[in-house]
C-alpha cells in the first residue's frame, strides 16, 4: 500500500529523445474550431451487444454494422440512407422530412436483435431486419417519446403527452394504459431533478417492462407543488423563454410513486406505500424479480440518510421491506439486487465508509461479504453463475487507478484480470464470456480492446492516437500523497515544464474540482483540458491537482466530513496542498493560482472570498449559494436549509463576498439550465455592494458547459490570457 507522505508513483512522459519531439502544443491546435489537431483519437464508437453474446452492433456514421466478436468480420445491420427510400414510400410521410429526421434517429434494438425500433419525424417504425420490412407502428400529431420493445419483442411502450402507451409490433392499434398525464403529472418519464441526480443525466424514461411482458412498472411523478424556474434566452429579437419544474434546496420535491400496469386490460396496481404516509420520499431505483411477479425498487427519505429496498407484488401493490442502508451522514444509491439462480441477490453497499458487494437472501438476510477491505469497488460487471464468480471493476491494487477483478460469489481469494497500470473500463457480453475493454493512463488516450472473460486479449478494436502526441514535447507528470494538518493522506499530482529546473521558482495553477466522491486525480488519460495544462506547463508553470479527502478515491468514509457543511473541509485540504507547495524550493509562493468549473468554480469562488493564498481565480459555472441549487443532489450533503440554516450561510460564496482577495474571473453560460446563472449574478451583485472589483465573461447560448468550437475556443484563449497576464 501507499506510504502516507512520500512520492509513490512518477511517470515519466518523456520517452523519447528532446529532438525528436521539440513542438509546443499552441491553441489552435487544442481548440480552434478548424485547425484543432486530433489528439485523442476517434472517440470510441458506440457499441451493443447483441443478446447471444457472440456479435455486436457497431454505429459507423448513419449505418449500423453487425460484427462477429472474436472475428471481426461485419456485415450491414441498418443503413439510414438506405431506409430513407422506405420512409418515401408510406404514406404522409415526405422525404425531405424523412432524410432530416432521420439524421437525429432514436434507435432501439429488439430483444432477439433482429428488430430495429426508430423514431423518426416524431413518429415510431419497426424495421424488421431479416426481411428488410419496415412497419409503421403509431401515426399521431403528438411526439411519441422514450420508447422501448418488450423483452419478447412483440410490443413496444412509448410515452405521448406524459401517458403510458403500447403498441403491437404487427402495427396494431395502440392502447392506451394511463389516462391523467399531463404537464404537473407524468407516468413513464421522469422529471428534470429526477433524471439529473436520481437516473442519470439525460435519462427520461421512468418505465420498465417485466421480464415476462405482462406488467410495466412505472413511476408517477406529480410536480403541482414545485416551483418553476424560468431560463431565458436573450439572443433573439424576442426574447426565448425555457421554463422548467425545478425544485431548489428546501422546495417541494415532485411527489413519486410507483404503479405496475397489467398490458392485457390496463388495469394499475399501486405499490402500496402507506408505511410511509406523511413523508416526503424519494424513489430512486426500480427494477422486476427475473420471475416477473414482484417488483424491488428503493426508496428513501428526501435528505438521504437512509434507504429501503423494498419488493411489492404486481397484481396486489403489497410491499415488504427486504433490507435498509443507513449511514452517518448519506446514503448512496449503487445499483439494483442482482439476482442468482439459487433465488439470492448480490447487493452493493457503503455501510464500512467503502463500496462492497454483499449476497442475501430473498427475505434480506445478510448471507456474507463478498468483497471487504480499505478499498471499493466501482461497479459490479458480470456473474458467470455457472463458475461461480463475480466480476467487478475497483480499486484494489490502488486508488487512482481502476481494474477489473474476480472473486467467487461467496467471497474469498480476489483476482486481477487487467495487468496493465491505469484507467479500465468494461463492457461484458450477456453471457459473460467475452468483455470489450476501454484502457487509458495519464500519458495514453483511450484504447479499445476485445477480451475473454479470464482477461485474454481476443482483439484491439481502436487504438489511441499516441503517434500525433510523440511530436510534442510535454512536462513530466508525478503522483504523490502529501499529510493534512491532521495527518490524513490526500492525494495529488503534478506537471513541471519541460525543462523543469529545480533552482528556479516557478508559478503554479492549482487545478480543482472537488466534488463528493468525484476524484480528479486518476492515472487515466484527461484529454483537451490535460494538454491544455501541458501548454500552460511549456509556458512555465507547475500544473497542481490535489483531491480534498471529501473528493477522493479512498472511499465514501472520508467524504462524511464534509456532511452538511460544504466548503469547509474542501478548503482546509486545498490549502494545505497549497502549503506543501509552498515548502518546495522551486515554488514561487506568491504567484498561485486555482481553477475549477461547476463545482470547482464553487470552490475556486469559496477559497478566493475565505483564503489569501491564491492571487488569482477563474471560477466557470459555479453555484455561490447551496439554496439556489437542486434539492435531491444539494439535500443530499446539506439537509434541507430550514434545518441547517447555519450551514447555507457559512458555505455561501455570495454570503463571503466582502472577503475576495486577488484576481477574480468569473464564467458562465446565460441558458445553463443546471447551475442558473442566477448563481453568478448574485455573487457579481455581492461583489459589487463590497466594492470588490472583478472580471466577467458571459456566454450567450451556451449551458452548463461552453461545448461550441467557436466559444470553447474563445473560452480557452481567455483563460490563457488571463492566466499569462495575471499570474
Amino acid at each position: 500500500m501507499w506510504n502516507r507522505f512520500v512520492l509513490v508513483l512518477v511517470l515519466l512522459v518523456l520517452t523519447t529523445p528532446v529532438s525528436a519531439r521539440d513542438k509546443s502544443l499552441t491553441l489552435e491546435e487544442l481548440y480552434h474550431p478548424t485547425e484543432r489537431v486530433d489528439f485523442d483519437g476517434a472517440a470510441p464508437r458506440q457499441r451493443l451487444w447483441s443478446p447471444d453474446g457472440q456479435s455486436y452492433l457497431e454505429r459507423d456514421g448513419r449505418r449500423y454494422l453487425k460484427v462477429e466478436a472474436r472475428s471481426g468480420a461485419s456485415r450491414v445491420w441498418l443503413d439510414a440512407e438506405r431506409l430513407e427510400a422506405g420512409f418515401a414510400a408510406l404514406p404522409d410521410f415526405a422525404p425531405s422530412a424523412a432524410a432530416a429526421a432521420a439524421r437525429n434517429a432514436d434507435l432501439e434494438i429488439g430483444a432477439d436483435g433482429e428488430l430495429a425500433l426508430l423514431r423518426w419525424g416524431g413518429d415510431l417504425f419497426l424495421h424488421h431486419v431479416s426481411e428488410s420490412r419496415l412497419t409503421r407502428l403509431t401515426s399521431d400529431s403528438g411526439v411519441e417519446e422514450l420508447p422501448e420493445p418488450s423483452p419478447g419483442g412483440r410490443l413496444v411502450a412509448f410515452v405521448r403527452e406524459a401517458d403510458l402507451y403500447v403498441v403491437d409490433h404487427r402495427g396494431s392499434r395502440e392502447k392506451r394504459l394511463t389516462f391523467d398525464g399531463g404537464p404537473q403529472r407524468l407516468n413513464g418519464k421522469l422529471d428534470w431533478v429526477y433524471q439529473e441526480e436520481v437516473y442519470g443525466r439525460g435519462n427520461f424514461k421512468g418505465y420498465w417492462w417485466s421480464p415476462d411482458s405482462r406488467h410495466i412498472a412505472f413511476l408517477q411523478l406529480d410536480q403541482a407543488r414545485v416551483p418553476r424556474f424560468t431560463v431565458v434566452d436573450h439572443r433573439p429579437l424576442h426574447l426565448e423563454l425555457e421554463t422548467d419544474y425545478y425544485p431548489k434546496a428546501g422546495d417541494p420535491n415532485p411527489e413519486a410513486r410507483l404503479g405496475m400496469v397489467s398490458v392485457a386490460d390496463g388495469q394499475v396496481v399501486w405499490a402500496d406505500l402507506s408505511a410511509y404516509s406523511g413523508a416526503e420520499i424519494l424513489i430512486v431505483r426500480v427494477a422486476w424479480a427475473p420471475d416477473g411477479g414482484r417488483v424491488y425498487f428503493q426508496v428513501q427519505d428526501r435528505e438521504q440518510t437512509w434507504l429501503d429496498l423494498l419488493s411489492a407484488d404486481a397484481d396486489t401493490g403489497t410491499v415488504e421491506k427486504v433490507l435498509r442502508e443507513s449511514t452517518p451522514a448519506w446514503v448512496n444509491v449503487l445499483g439494483d439486487p442482482r439476482w442468482l439462480g439459487d433465488g439470492t441477490f448480490l447487493w452493493q453497499s457503503e455501510r464500512s465508509g467503502f463500496r462492497h458487494l454483499y449476497r442475501y437472501s430473498s427475505e434480506g438476510a445478510l448471507l456474507g461479504a463478498v468483497t471487504s477491505g480499505e478499498w471499493e469497488i466501482r461497479g459490479l460487471e458480470a456473474v458467470d453463475e455457472e463458475k461461480g464468480l463475480v466480476y467487478i471493476t475497483a480499486t484494489r491494487d490502488h486508488p487512482l487507478e481502476q481494474h477489473l477483478y474476480r472473486v467467487r460469489v461467496d467471497g474469498g481469494e480476489i483476482g486481477r484480470v487487467t495487468p496493465r497500470a491505469g484507467h479500465h473500463a468494461v463492457d461484458f457480453s450477456p453471457d459473460g464470456g467475452l468483455y470489450i475493454g476501454t484502457w487509458s493512463d495519464i500519458e495514453t488516450p483511450s484504447v479499445v480492446s476485445l477480451h475473454e472473460a479470464d482477461g485474454g486479449l481476443v482483439r484491439e478494436l481502436e487504438a489511441g492516437a499516441t503517434d500525433r502526441l510523440s511530436e510534442y514535447r510535454l512536462g513530466r507528470v508525478e503522483f504523490l500523497q502529501f499529510p493534512a494538518r491532521d495527518g490524513h493522506p490526500l492525494n495529488a499530482k503534478k506537471i513541471l515544464p519541460p525543462d523543469f529546473d529545480p533552482e528556479r521558482r516557478y508559478p503554479v495553477l492549482c487545478y480543482v474540482y472537488g466534488g463528493p466522491q468525484a476524484p480528479a486525480v486518476r492515472n487515466r488519460w484527461g484529454g483537451r483540458t490535460y494538454l491544455w495544462h501541458q501548454m500552460l506547463a511549456r509556458k512555465g508553470y507547475i500544473v497542481w491537482v490535489s483531491d480534498n479527502r471529501s473528493s477522493g478515491a479512498r472511499g465514501v468514509g472520508d467524504a462524511w466530513p464534509a456532511h452538511r457543511r460544504l466548503g469547509d473541509w474542501e478548503l482546509r485540504d486545498l490549502e494545505d496542498g497549497v502549503e506543501w507547495l509552498k515548502s518546495q524550493p522551486y515554488v514561487d509562493g506568491d504567484r498561485i493560482g486555482l481553477w475549477g468549473w461547476s463545482y470547482g468554480g464553487y470552490l475556486t469562488a469559496y477559497a478566493m472570498t475565505r483564503s489569501t493564498l491564491f492571487r488569482v481565480g477563474i471560477s466557470g459555472a459555479p453555484v455561490t449559494d447551496w439554496r439556489l441549487y437542486d434539492t435531491i443532489y444539494t439535500e443530499r450533503y446539506m439537509g434541507r436549509p430550514q434545518a441547517n440554516p447555519e450551514g447555507y450561510r457559512r458555505s455561501s460564496v455570495v454570503e463571503s463576498a466582502e472577503g475576495l482577495h486577488g484576481r477574480l474571473l468569473l464564467i458562465h453560460g446565460t441558458i445553463d439550465d443546471n447551475v442558473h446563472l442566477q448563481n453568478t449574478l448574485q455573487l457579481a451583485e455581492a461583489l459589487q455592494r463590497a466594492g470588490k472589483q472583478f472580471d466577467l465573461m458571459l456566454y450567450p447560448g451556451s449551458r452548463h458547459g461552453v461545448v461550441d468550437r467557436r466559444r470553447l475556443y474563445h473560452l480557452r484563449t481567455l483563460m490563457t490570457r488571463f492566466i499569462l497576464d495575471e499570474l
